[in-house]
Parts: C-alpha cells; sequence; structure tokens
C-alpha cells in the first residue's frame, strides 16, 4: 500500500508556502509600481520611443527578481 499521509503532509506545507510567496509578492510588486513609474518616464525621455516596457511590466519584472530571492535564504 502506498502512503498517502506523507505526501498529504508534503503538499499541505507547499500550499502555505505558496500562500506567503504570493504575499511577498504583492507587497514588493505594489512597492515596485512608483519606482518603475519614474524609470519609466526617464527612459521615455531618453529613448523617445513608446517601444519599452511599460510601469506595471517593470513592477512586475522586479517582483519576479526579488521574491525568490528572499526565499532563497
Amino acid at each position: 500500500m502506498t502512503d498517502v499521509t506523507h505526501s498529504h503532509q508534503k503538499l499541505k506545507r507547499q500550499s502555505s508556502r505558496s500562500i506567503e510567496y504570493i504575499v511577498f509578492f504583492t507587497l514588493i510588486f505594489i512597492c515596485a509600481i512608483p519606482f518603475a513609474a519614474v524609470q519609466w518616464v526617464i527612459d521615455l525621455y531618453r529613448t523617445k520611443s513608446l517601444l519599452i516596457n511599460g510601469p506595471l511590466a517593470r513592477a512586475w519584472l522586479e517582483a519576479h527578481r526579488i521574491t525568490p530571492v528572499i526565499f532563497s535564504a
């Protein structure tokens, strides 16, 4: 027979970690939006082109870059 209790406990632990990851990701994303907006305006002025990532895309990428670093420590 297969031991189902062990895999169930592992799944429950992983679920709570993903909720924690989502919370941290959201907080970092919200905090990164103003900085990304300022950098976006600077890049618009510098390149004079709209073919660059917008402020939300930049904030999303920054949060996606920072959050795994927090969880790897």
